[in-house]
């Protein structure tokens, strides 16, 4: 139990280790779903191909926009595309990186379905068993074209009556999944040299930008956490602090029912460090729009008063 919690607390502090652990379960569920999804080719010229490259490419959209709204760095990448300049430039080449970064992950499950179709060789048979030529299988050889592309859509379906019988149903369902599997095994060994490649040549580039990017794109997602934690325990505070302004104010109905209540300032010392002097919605507001619109620049020697640009009278 102990190395499990070890390993879930590590996967809790390190946003790229869930990231690929969501990644990784997204693949092994689209394998899970295909192996468990029943297919079932309709067997009729005019929807065969439809429903072949239906199943083959519609799932996988699926997948990736899965992929992107389950990971949290796309919605940080486009807030940091999105904001304004304020003193805080922006570094499209950071954007860049996670963009790339974020397309990475979300594509795997796509690609591991669409892989996974091809070696498996059933929607590509389903979707092309029409568009073989006749000539090449003597089975079709004193058959009409209708019935011919009728015979070929019927390929799919073994256990039909028409070609139940038909050697050539035998003849074109294996070139099918032949080329279906090629296909399949090209596309993995493509994928596996450009990853071979993309790691190897890597030293090749600056590596002194790759650095940078990685650096600031991890930067302002951990201030994007961090900003958020510290606004949830900002308004506990302001809501703890609201909460016991009103029942101050009640005291003197409170005391008609002996009630006894603290004196005012017991115990609030901590909380009003933390406030830093909030006391109404309209400060807080304030305070949230400047950081949206002026993103303070990244200079931590500038004075702490320093905001937008101009220093802010300390408030009391």
């Amino acid at each position: 139990m102990d190395r499990f919690r070890m390993i879930f607390q590590y996967f809790q502090s390190n946003s790229e280790s869930v990231m690929n652990g969501i990644c990784g379960l997204l693949a092994l569920a689209s394998v899970k779903m295909y192996t468990s999804f029943d297919f079932s080719c309709p067997c009729l010229p005019r929807y065969n191909m439809a429903y072949g490259l239906g199943i083959m490419f519609v799932p996988p959209i699926a997948l990736f926009l899965c992929g992107l709204i389950l990971n949290r760095q796309s919605l940080v990448m486009l807030e940091e595309w999105r904001r304004p300049q304020g003193h805080r430039k922006k570094d499209l080449a950071v954007i860049r990186y996670m963009c790339s970064s974020i397309m990475q992950r979300a594509m795997v499950a796509p690609v591991v379905w669409i892989i996974v179709t091809l070696l498996d060789g059933k929607c590509l048979i389903c979707a092309f068993s029409g568009s073989v030529d006749p000539q090449n299988f003597v089975g079709f050889a004193n058959t009409s074209p209708v019935q011919v592309q009728h015979l070929l859509a019927k390929v799919p379906c073994k256990d039909d009556e028409l070609v139940r019988n038909n050697t050539s149903r035998k003849a074109v369902s294996r070139y099918l999944r032949c080329w279906s599997q090629a296909l399949g095994w090209s596309i993995l060994l493509i994928l596996i040299l450009a990853a071979f490649l993309a790691r190897w040549l890597r030293p090749c580039f600056n590596q002194a930008a790759l650095l940078q990017a990685r650096h600031w794109s991890n930067y302002i997602d951990i201030e994007q956490k961090i900003f958020e934690e510290t606004c949830c325990e900002h308004s506990r505070l302001f809501a703890h602090k609201c909460i016991l302004h009103f029942f101050e104010s009640m005291r003197q109905e409170i005391k008609l029912h002996s009630f006894s209540l603290p004196r005012e300032g017991e115990g609030a010392e901590g909380e009003e460090d933390l406030l830093r002097g909030i006391t109404d919605q309209d400060q807080v507001n304030k305070l949230l729009k400047m950081w949206y619109y002026e993103k303070p620049p990244l200079d931590v020697s500038q004075p702490q008063g320093w905001c937008g640009g101009r220093r802010q009278k300390p408030q009391h």
